[in-house]
């Protein structure tokens, strides 16, 4: 029943209430001690990814943070999907990833298209093409139904919610905590907001199309509260442009991230030759600090794995992006056998339970001062017991 009330509970309409903010001076500023669990998609690992069920469950087990990815409608509202493409279809048609049930909406068949996005070319249906009120109309589904088969008694059961509804959800428990500290029942010494992370996916794409994704995005944070550098919030993102606009654009604290692979794709479009291995040099993080506060690497970043599948030996990075001034984030923190390293796995079933607090611990060691994990409820377990005296 407890947790059909909750599923039941984010489906309805929260009063707003603006996070707190503080102006400070923007740059030095670190996360408070101990290290945060940033809850990735909200909970996935429990519940499809990107619904308010995910992310108030995400808060339920002690998540510090929520991450929605942000992409944008026809009609310029931003919502929280992995992908602006809402199912992905293979060559012979047959569905390759959907999160929504876009697929089995015959009113919407017209709208499936191909496209190019970040060099890859893509069929499918996309959030671009419709607008709020008929997304609206579409009902969330489990990305990984094969890996996370659990999850997919959720299908058919929540919208995609837009930033703002993210927000009111934060905001809303915010507040229930606040109320219990006033009442006695939580400890003011350990009161801090959740915060929230959200990530711009593919933001040169949405400029060349008219629908750039900074501006709404710092309207919607400054509309809820989020203003200053000590504001609960982090803005991420793969490419480097986009940071450096939102960088003259607000105070809030940004994070580049960096892949394990790769280049931004705004360095592919410009023709700049370095590549996230450059960035994660001491002299790319310097770069980094002059208009961001944080870096968010791949785990393989801090420790690459062996040709075994285990953790090898750690790369200097953590040390090299303190010394720069820049927070570290790791990602992506899951706890089944199919993503751990090698030594963490527990049997040979891919989708049980592995040993996810031994890889955590590990990347802790390094300096890690965050992690996003689609398990909160066993990334603050292990987080906790790392922190504790």
């Amino acid at each position: 029943m407890k947790l059909l009330s909750l599923l039941a509970a984010t489906t309805l309409a929260f009063g707003s209430i603006s996070a707190c903010a503080q102006p400070s001076e923007r740059h030095g500023a670190r996360p408070p001690a101990p290290p945060l669990v940033i809850g990735h998609r909200g909970a996935s690992g429990y519940l499809p990814e990107h619904t308010l069920a995910a992310y108030w469950m995400a808060i339920e087990q002690g998540a510090d943070y929520v991450e929605p990815d942000l992409v944008i409608t026809k009609d310029g509202v931003l919502v929280a999907r992995h992908e602006n493409a809402i199912a992905i279809l293979n060559a012979d048609g047959s569905v390759r990833e959907a999160t929504t049930d876009v697929v089995d909406r015959p009113e919407f068949a017209s709208r499936k298209t191909s496209k190019t996005i970040d060099g890859v070319t893509v069929t499918g249906w996309f959030t671009e093409d419709f607008t709020l009120a008929e997304l609206k109309t579409l009902r969330a589904r489990e990305r990984l139904p094969a890996l996370r088969t659990a999850n997919t008694r959720f299908d058919g059961m929540f919208e995609v919610p837009t930033l703002d509804e993210v927000l009111q959800l934060v905001a809303q428990a915010n507040e229930r905590r606040r109320a219990e500290v006033h009442a006695g029942r939580g400890r003011p010494a350990a009161w801090r907001p959740i915060g929230v992370y959200p990530e711009t996916k593919h933001p040169s794409y949405f400029q060349g199309i008219g629908l750039p994704l900074e501006e709404p995005l710092v309207r919607t944070l400054t509309r809820h509260g989020y203003v200053g550098p000590q504001a609960p919030v982090f803005i991420q993102s793969f490419e480097t442009a986009n940071l450096r606009k939102l960088n003259r654009m607000t105070q809030v604290p940004l994070v580049q991230l960096i892949s394990a692979s790769g280049k931004p794709w705004d360095f592919v479009a410009s023709g700049d030759p370095r590549t996230y291995a450059d960035l994660a040099k001491p002299a790319g993080l310097a770069e980094i600090r002059s208009y961001a506060n944080g870096v968010g690497a791949n785990t393989s970043v801090m420790i690459p794995l062996t040709a075994a599948g285990t953790l090898g030996t750690p790369t200097s990075f953590v040390s090299d992006a303190h010394a720069a001034g820049l927070i570290v984030h790791g990602w992506t923190f899951r706890a089944e056998n199919t993503f751990l390293p090698n030594e963490f796995d527990a049997g040979a079933d891919p989708a049980a339970f592995g040993k996810l607090d031994g890889q955590i611990k590990a990347f802790l060691k390094l300096g890690m001062d965050g992690f996003f994990t689609d398990h909160p409820h066993l990334g603050k377990l292990a987080r906790d017991s790392f922190v504790a005296p």
